[in-house]
């Protein structure tokens, strides 16, 4: 698995149900289903990778999240994975409500556009950035919509979200940025990964 998913799965409590949007090649429902006893399964876009995660016998379901989500009942899920997936979706706000009304908690992990690099790049050469984390050019890419921390953090606040833990991952290794400042991390965290729940009624 890639690092964020080692440190998602540490946050998921085993014997847990869940849902992951964007599961890809289903390193990590594999992993939460044989090493946390989870009952996991994935949403996918891409059905090359639906029909790989299959052949290997794992529960993936080919679709779009901007679609199938309304589709699922109220706390359907202890969790919602969404890693890497956010500013790829159409409409993100949207997303992530479902993922809070089928959900009692919501994983998000997405790469952070207010990093210094890509802030540097674009005051440079005033052109669109590209690094491991953007690895395509803007006209071939599926991210639509990139946010920084601080960009999520408004929209919790706007929606009513509660932020029970956020890290700051940078290449293979969590960052302590998170625990010092919201500001180091918007400006020197490659990726964030948030732990939401909704605010109690």
């Amino acid at each position: 698995m890639r690092f964020d998913q080692e440190l998602i799965a540490t946050m998921v409590a085993p014997q847990s149900r869940v849902l992951d949007i964007g599961s890809g090649d289903g390193s990590l429902i594999d992993y939460l289903s044989r090493q946390k006893g989870c009952d996991a399964q994935g949403l996918e876009l891409d059905m090359k990778a639906v029909t790989q995660s299959v052949a290997h016998g794992l529960p993936v379901m080919h679709g779009d999240a901007d679609e199938v989500l309304a589709d699922y009942p109220e706390d359907t899920f202890d969790y919602v994975v969404l890693q890497r997936t956010l500013q790829a979706v159409e409409r993100p706000r949207e997303v992530l409500h479902h993922m809070l009304r089928i959900g009692r908690a919501a994983l998000v992990s997405f790469p952070n556009f207010g990093h210094w690099r890509l802030r540097w790049h674009l005051m440079r050469t005033g052109r669109m950035p590209m690094t491991s984390v953007w690895p395509t050019p803007w006209y071939e890419t599926s991210n639509i919509h990139p946010c920084t921390i601080y960009d999520f953090f408004a929209l919790c606040a706007e929606d009513g979200y509660v932020v029970r833990n956020w890290m700051v991952v940078n290449g293979d290794k969590r960052s302590r940025l998170a625990e010092q400042s919201p500001h180091l991390a918007n400006m020197f965290g490659e990726q964030a990964l948030f732990l939401l729940q909704k605010q109690a009624r």
